[in-house]
Order: structure tokens, then sequence, then C-alpha cells
């Protein structure tokens, strides 16, 4: 996609996210570091009426379920400008520079990989995104690396994770009193960003799959408050969003 007077960028309805309108349209987020893409991914730079240009990355539904969850019209991913965020499984970093494009320099990404093939590309991309702090640790055992944070405040956690070790992962890091209080777009045992029905049993309907898989979080004082299926960017993939000791809603005086 070309960017220049063909080439519309209107903000999407969540903050630090903005849709390209132009022969296609296309999900993009402002580029943190102008010039510099991560994984290859289109650029678009627009000119202002001042005469100002804003480049602007692409973000690909199908190399990002985050992204795919948008565009699938989740109503809310807590994740905006100068939001902290804490990345389970980071791997290489592709949706990993993209909330750092929403968060901005006000905001931080928190990004746990372990993986030797992941760790160095998402090590090289942090040395470019200064609100990107890479941890290389296994996102499975909070305790050994949650001291490496610098607040005690994390908006969202954000899972790449495979395993259902995701959810006891977010409960963990509310008992080590790190995350009092968070929102969450989780891995279930279902696969990526998101959930992959077929990843637990392949002879029972996804419907099923998803339905026990939320059952759990609950049991986990998760509490799911939606869930979007990812298709057609993802097969039997859905994402699932909620919190954890959200607070009560308020009773309205009669």
């Amino acid at each position: 996609m070309k960017g220049g007077s063909k080439v519309v960028v209107e903000p999407h309805r969540h903050e630090g996210v903005f849709i390209a309108k132009g022969k296609e349209d296309a999900l993009v987020t402002k580029n943190m570091v102008p010039g510099e893409t991560v994984y290859n991914e289109k650029k678009i730079s627009v000119q202002n009426e001042d005469g100002t240009k804003v480049e602007y990355r692409v973000w690909n539904p199908f190399r990002s379920k985050l992204a795919s969850a948008i565009l699938g019209g989740v109503d809310d991913v807590w994740i905006k400008p100068g939001a902290k965020v804490l990345y389970l499984g980071a791997a290489s970093g592709t949706t990993v520079s993209h909330v750092s494009d929403i968060v901005g320099p006000t905001g931080v990404v928190y990004a746990v990989e372990f993986s030797h093939r992941s760790r160095r590309d998402l090590v090289n991309m942090a040395k470019k995104r200064t609100n990107v702090i890479p941890i290389i640790e296994d996102a499975r055992h909070p305790a050994k690396y949650y001291q490496k944070f610098s607040v005690l405040v994390i908006h969202c956690v954000l899972s790449s994770a495979l395993k259902y070790t995701s959810l006891r992962v977010c409960v963990e890091y509310a008992m080590h009193g790190m995350l009092l209080r968070l929102h969450f777009i989780l891995s279930i045992v279902l696969a990526g960003n998101c959930c992959h029905a077929n990843c637990i049993d392949s002879t029972v309907p996804a419907e099923a799959v998803f339905e026990g898989e939320v059952k759990k979080m609950v049991q986990e004082q998760l509490k799911p408050t939606e869930q979007v299926t990812l298709e057609p960017f993802e097969r039997d993939h859905a994402c699932v969003v909620g919190g954890y000791r959200m607070p009560k809603k308020q009773r309205v005086a009669a």
C-alpha cells in the first residue's frame, strides 16, 4: 500500500490503532521508529496539512492474532497510549512491535521470551524501541523474574503461550502482589495469543472446547468478559479477554 494523497488514515475506535483507507483498507499503527520495519511489513507515509509526514506500519492480521481480534470486533484490548503491558511468549516480536507503537514513548512493553531462536530478534528489536524491555526467561515461572519490573501496575497481560499454564502465570503474578488488578488477552490451552480449539481434542466441537476453557478460567478467579473468533484469519481460533480481581459494579440507588 502506498501513502500520499490517495491514502487517508483514520483513528480506529481502539486508541493508538488506525485504519488506512485506500484501494484496500488496512489496520495500521504509527511507527515509533520511522524508517524501520520489524517483519518486512509495508509502511505508509502520510503528509499532514502542515506539511509534516507521519509513517504508519501495516499490521498483518495473518501474522498477529491480536490484530485479527481487533478486526474481529473485540470490544476492548486494554492497550492504549501510556499503558504498561506484560507480553508472555513474545517470540521474535511481531505483535510486540505493534503494541510498542500503540503504547508509545510513555508506555512500556515487558516482553518475556525464552526461545533461543526468537530472543535474538526480540533483543535486537528492543535496541531500537526504547519502550520494549525484553526479559529472557521462561514465562511459566514468574517467581524467577517478576522482580525485574520497574512498576507494580500492569494494565494488560497478553499471552502467546501455547498451554494452559498461561492461566496459572497470570494468577501467580497477582499472588506475588504485582498485579493487584489486571486485564488480560490470554491463550488458554488453545494456541497463539488466543485459543486454538483443535490443540486440545479434535473430536470435541470447538464451541464445547471454548466453553470448557472459560470454566477453567473462572476457577482461577479470572473473569472472561468477551470472546471473539479469529476467522477468516485463523481457523478454529478465538480470543478471550477478561480481568482478574476487577472491581464490582456499583449499584445505582433507586
